[in-house]
């Protein structure tokens, strides 16, 4: 019987309490915004807790903190201030408490040993560090000894003791011989967890005088050698010679032959032994055991199985290695050592502490002052950690009085909190295996309501479509939001609004009567304030002749029609598929306006080809199939499908199986290739018919093999070449008896839909596999790697079951069983699913970005813990946006543009961006359920970059010598404007140039008047702005001179080379007689108009040209900004469109176009980027020349150096281990990789030997 709980009137007072706190205020991530706010100081890098340096560098204790305003930093040493300014080897770097103690100078690193804690404070508080433990490298030389040498014989075991200094931290153990090559080891010959080296038995290659011992210290970069050991290994052969020398032909002599022994364990000793290790590292247990034959080991665990995918073995099975281990890992694990002479055991119990773990951390509290809060601070571990309190870094119990605060054990209730309340609390859960310290602090605001989202803010949607109108908001109180429309409008209330949390106001059918102006007004105690958005509302794209299904014969023309009708104010883009791919480049294709027509069909053609219109709001498409015939045949022989089979009989009837026969119909000229049965369930799925076999034609007979519990009937169809019979009349009935099912649901998964539950689902038995009636299912769970039983639940005929109360993402082991009337399926198999996942907690750190170019940036990051993400990892997105152009110095509207990563990524690359343009960025992680929290913004910069062209060129007021130029600025100026360039020249009736003069205009100008012209006379104008890096895409135009007042045309470009035509111009002030045209040369030929589609790797080029018919044109191209010389691409034909591959994803490429033949007749340049690239997309470094080239050099280097040690050693010189490891290559002291990620040398790698080489 259940005893009833009796719950303290405190405490219930208590939990109502917290149930009635009012949520912290959310600060929203605007920069101007978090610019004014105040705010107590946060630690946002520090130095590991365990800091082991090198006595040999400058010590770097990091502390870095941020708060408005900055704060400041002071330390303490051992618990006592640490005075900076009294050491001169100490220093801290400016607007940081990172402190930096110069060893190289003179310091000694022995001297600052030592526990260090940083603390950051301003006027709201007062942030700790964690205590970091600073201690210095170690790596002490070996001891002297006389090591004797050691005799054995042959089949005994040894262990050689290697007793290596003792270094900080511990130095890494390996064997080699005197010509530095690893000693072999295997399952008789070993190293040790400790690093002896033990052999099971000793056989006479075992013989050598150079056991050497090296223990490597890592963080000092050097090397010690214990003193050659040498080992002698008594064979029988020898002993029986030596005996039979030294005794008379009567003694009895000789040896014992080399006998077998059963193991015997040389590590660990005894046949118990005890570990401890901690939760979350990795499980080392070993045994090493002697024998003759060679000992195999095998491990178990008593009570349980070792734990799948966490469990390895090394060192030929002689460790067990566990990574990750938790409490469950807990218990008794054996070894077996096993001959063919016998065994031996040792049992290890094992026990698994934890250091403190965090269950909820504290938060940042944001406040408004008269509100109420909670700080919770909740740990685990084992032994249960304690949690202690402090306030600006003291001890709550001693820290200044606070009324608004009460501590109850793991949590802090704030109630009516005032300004003065700010403070930074640290919580600190700790236990005998260590402590966890965390910042949090409360922030008591009192702001006037501010509008985040600007002005004026202009919204399109298309009509009977969601709009969302924005007013982002803060304040303190919060601020309460009321929507108005127009400018005298009413409150908007009523169903046909939603009104979100963060102020957004939702239209969710917006029609054309929703236009306008909106109002959003946010009002607090403190102040009002209001903001103005504009929507429009557009009409929607649709395709009004759709194109239709077509069927043609080969060789023939069709046409698809895609008539579109849009909104007037939109501008459409029409793209033509074939098969969801691009259109093939084959000129038989021809896209119209309206159409797409194929010339001269081939059977490649057949296939779907689909319609895509684009705006910038909406997109639709249509599809139709085309299929292409062949000719009409010339008449044949006729040939049809077969006939169906009849006459079926059932023979044979068993309860699994049952005989079919039947006599084939007609074959009509085809021969029958195979027959098809089918079968009927009456019982469960009545007119329903299901495939059961297929034989070959020459067979009218089969066995077909029956379930039990189903009513069958059968069928046979006849098939051949030209296609399948009809059904044959079904056989008579049969009913099999009922069974236990046969098998288990199929397709068994485990995957949580909420953070706490398990959703099993399955797919259910059909209803002959059910083989009886009543049918159900057993749905079992429990958690994987915790020792809990199996909780079951019997089910309906369903396909799920929710399991609730489950802790987050945690792995299961589930199954499902079916079971009916007459009993259970066998055993099912387990599966691993998981409980839901939950948002990820941590967000990404040490985000930094490495600007490329002008276009492209360069973005890292730390990963965040796998335990943080709290669900399936599924990759990083990095939100970024431009904040303002540099060049204009005016702020726009931010749009978020957002690059996914999949999968464990620490980069990423950002393309497309501005030039000269400033544009933050922060970094999320994402799982399953969405994504975590963002990083912190980070703030980069773009380089000035090409200026596009001039917005327009005009040429006005003509004269007879002269012209005048106005322009407009740059549309992108990329960077800051230097000067304007102008290239002019004339141009003669036969389209031939003079000379070019070139001009160069100052950047503030925006008009020149162009003298000292011939009169009469055309030009043609080259205009583009410059900046520092260079300049942009030109503008042409070109413009003629007037005549003189005789109206008569003299030669302009030289002898011959003048308009062969007459230009005859009139003045209304002299003549008064109709004027005389006479044909005038037009500005033929050229090409304009010329646009680009680009995607990730190529893009569409497309133009207009006005001239001569039958022009070759070529296509120009190269990367935006670059020296490099045009690519050339020659057009096939005289198409007025080309397709450029091979493009680099990501990149600005300039392009322009080109008749072959028509000198300097080519369009104006245009620039496009191409998409970027997919955030999975590796380079494979192995393909790429600079790192072939770079190996081959490596390659060199060694070859060089091993020429040198050997003419070295050869003359009995000494040379360094460096040179020696080089020679031999032994991957255990290999050089090791510098922080940069690039391999490095030995540079600091000395060699300190206790024995002569």
């Amino acid at each position: 019987m259940m005893k009833k709980m009796s719950i303290p009137t405190s405490k219930i007072s208590l939990v109502l309490f917290l149930c009635q706190i009012i949520s912290a205020l959310d600060v929203p991530l605007d920069s101007k915004l978090l610019e004014d706010l105040s705010q107590p100081p946060t630690i946002t890098q520090q130095s590991p807790k365990d800091y082991i340096v090198d006595p040999r560098e400058n010590i770097v204790i990091q502390c870095e903190a941020k708060g408005k305003p900055p704060p400041s930093f002071s330390w303490t040493r051992n618990g006592t201030h640490f005075d900076i300014d009294k050491d001169a080897q100490v220093t801290m770097k400016p607007n940081s408490g990172t402190l930096v103690i110069n060893i190289m100078n003179g310091g000694k690193a022995e001297a600052y040993e030592g526990v260090y804690q940083c603390t950051a404070r301003n006027e709201r508080g007062a942030a700790i560090s964690n205590n970091i433990v600073i201690r210095p490298s170690r790596s002490p030389l070996w001891t002297k000894e006389k090591l004797e040498p050691n005799h054995v014989r042959e089949g005994d075991s040894l262990v050689l003791h290697c007793r290596p200094p003792v270094g900080l931290p511990p130095p890494i153990i390996f064997w080699m011989d005197n010509a530095f090559q690893r000693l072999p080891q295997s399952e008789r010959v070993s190293q040790g967890l400790n690093g002896d080296l033990y052999f099971s038995n000793v056989q006479p290659e075992d013989t050598r005088e150079d056991y050497i011992c090296y223990a490597r210290f890592n963080h000092t970069q050097t090397i010690q050698q214990k003193q050659p050991i040498s080992v002698k290994v008594l064979s029988m052969d020898s002993l029986n010679d030596t005996i039979a020398a030294n005794l008379s032909d009567t003694d009895i002599y000789g040896a014992k032959p080399v006998t077998e022994r059963q193991p015997v364990l040389l590590t660990p000793t005894g046949s118990t032994s005890t570990k401890v290790e901690l939760r979350g590292n990795v499980l080392l247990l070993e045994c090493i055991a002697a024998g003759l034959p060679t000992p195999v080991i095998r491990w178990i665990k008593e009570g349980g199985e070792l734990p799948a995918n966490r469990t390895f073995f090394e060192n030929f099975k002689k460790t067990l290695k566990i990574i990750d281990v938790s409490e469950a890992d807990s218990g008794n694990y054996k070894c077996i050592a096993r001959n063919t002479l016998g065994s031996v055991h040792h049992v290890i119990s094992v026990t698994v502490k934890a250091a403190p773990y965090w269950i909820t951390a504290p938060r940042n509290l944001v406040l408004s002052p008269g509100e109420d809060g909670t700080l919770i601070c909740r740990a685990n571990g084992n032994p249960k950690p304690s949690i202690s309190w402090l306030a600006n870094g003291v001890p709550i119990a001693i820290a200044p009085e606070d009324p608004s605060r009460k501590v109850d054990g793991d949590t802090i209730i704030f109630s009516h909190v005032q300004e003065r309340s700010s403070a930074v609390y640290q919580c600190n859960a700790s236990n005998e295996y260590g402590y966890l310290l965390a910042n949090a602090f409360v922030n008591v605001l009192a702001e006037p309501p501010r509008i985040l989202t600007p002005a004026n803010k202009l919204y399109q949607v298309i009509a009977d479509s969601p709009a969302l109108l924005d007013c982002a908001y803060f304040g303190s109180p919060k601020p309460e939001i009321e929507w108005f429309k127009g400018v005298k409008g009413s409150i908007l209330r009523g169903n046909e609004y939603v009104f979100h949390d963060n102020g957004t106001l939702e239209i969710p059918v917006a029609q054309k009567n929703s236009a306008g102006t909106y109002t959003c007004v946010a009002r607090n105690e403190l102040g009002k304030i209001q903001n103005e958005v504009q929507l429009e509302v557009k009409d929607p794209t649709m395709i009004i002749k759709q194109p239709e299904y077509k069927v043609i014969q080969r060789y023939g023309q069709v046409s698809f029609e895609c008539i579109i009708k849009h909104d007037s104010t939109l501008l459409p883009t029409v793209t033509w598929l074939k098969d969801n791919d691009e259109l093939p480049d084959d000129e038989r294709f021809l896209v119209g306006k309206d159409n797409l027509t194929i010339m001269n069909v081939t059977d490649k053609d057949d296939g779907t080809y689909t319609c895509i219109v684009n705006t910038t709001l909406d997109s639709v498409s249509a599809s139709a199939v085309l299929t292409v015939v062949a000719a009409p045949p010339t008449p044949a022989i006729i040939y049809a499908r077969p006939n169906p089979p009849f006459d079926l009989e059932l023979t044979g009837q068993l309860e699994r199986s049952i005989d079919l026969s039947w006599i084939p119909g007609d074959e009509n000229n085809s021969p029958i290739t195979s027959f098809v049965i089918e079968y009927e369930d009456a019982l469960h799925e009545p007119g329903v018919w299901h495939y059961q076999t297929e034989v070959p034609g020459t067979q009218t007979t089969v066995q077909l093999k029956l379930s039990p519990y189903v009513n069958y009937s059968f069928r046979v169809i006849a098939v051949n070449k030209i296609g399948r019979s009809q059904p044959s009349e079904p056989s008579e009935q049969y009913l099999t008896k009922s069974a236990s099912p046969d098998e288990n649901p199929a397709n068994v998964q485990g995957i949580g839909s909420e953070p706490d539950n398990l959703v099993i689902t399955w797919e259910p038995l059909k209803g002959f596999q059910s083989n009886g009636p009543g049918l159900q299912y057993k749905v079992s769970w429990r958690q994987k790697d915790v020792d809990d039983e199996w909780t079951s639940v019997i089910v309906a005929n369903v396909s799920k079951y929710i399991v609730s109360g489950t802790p987050t993402f945690v792995p299961y082991e589930v199954k499902v069983q079916a079971l009916n009337d007459l009993g259970y399926a066998p055993e099912p198999s387990e599966v691993i699913g998981h409980s839901g996942e939950d948002l990820p907690m941590v967000a990404p750190g040490n985000v930094q970005v490495h600007v490329i170019n002008s276009t492209l940036a360069k973005v890292h990051w730390d990963p965040v813990p796998l335990k943080s993400v709290r669900g399936h990892l599924q990759g990083y997105k990095i939100y970024y946006w431009k904040v303002q152009s540099l060049s204009r110095r005016s702020r726009r509207h931010v749009e978020k543009k957002i690059l996914t990563f999949r999968g464990n990524k620490t980069f990423g690359m950002l393309p497309g961006l501005e030039p000269y343009s400033s544009y933050k960025l922060n970094v999320r992680v994402v799982n399953g359920k969405g994504e975590g929290p963002a990083s912190p913004d980070k703030a980069f910069k773009t380089p000035e970059g090409v200026p596009s062209s001039p917005s327009f060129l005009k040429i006005t007021n003509p004269t007879l010598d002269s012209l005048t130029l106005e322009w407009g600025s740059p549309t992108h100026p990329n960077g800051v404007l230097t000067s304007y360039t102008l290239k002019f020249q004339p141009i003669n009736n036969t389209h031939e140039l003079g000379p070019l003069i070139e001009i160069r205009i100052p950047a503030n100008e925006s008009s020149l008047i162009l003298k000292n012209l011939n009169y009469s006379t055309r030009y043609k104008f080259y205009f583009n702005a410059q900046t520092s890096v260079g300049s942009g895409s030109q503008i042409t135009e070109e413009a003629v001179t007037i005549m003189d007042e005789a109206g008569i045309l003299r030669p302009a470009v030289g002898a011959g080379k003048g308009y062969s035509e007459i230009l005859f111009a009139t003045s209304p002030v002299m003549h008064t007689v109709r004027p005389t045209f006479y044909k005038v040369q037009p500005l033929y030929p050229r090409i304009r108009n010329v646009t680009t589609a680009a995607a990730e790797t190529y893009a569409n080029i497309s133009w207009e040209y006005e001239g001569p018919d039958h022009a070759n044109f070529y296509v120009e191209y190269g990367v935006a900004g670059s020296k490099e010389d045009w690519k050339k691409e020659i057009v096939n034909g005289s198409r007025s469109f080309f397709v450029l591959k091979g493009l680099t994803p990501g990149t600005a490429y300039k392009v322009r176009v080109g008749a072959e033949g028509l000198s300097g007749f080519r369009s104006a340049e245009d620039v496009f980027e191409t998409g970027p690239a997919m955030a999975s997309r590796q380079v494979d470094i192995a393909t790429q020349g600079w790192f072939i080239g770079l190996m081959c050099a490596v390659a060199l280097l060694i070859l060089i150096l091993l020429i040198v040690c050997f003419i070295r050693r050869n003359k009995g010189g000494k040379y360094p281990v460096k040179e020696k490891e080089d020679a031999h290559a032994d991957p255990e002291i290999q050089p090791m990789k510098e922080d940069d990620g690039t391999f490095g040398e030995y540079r600091l790698f000395s060699f300190v030997s206790s024995a002569p080489f």
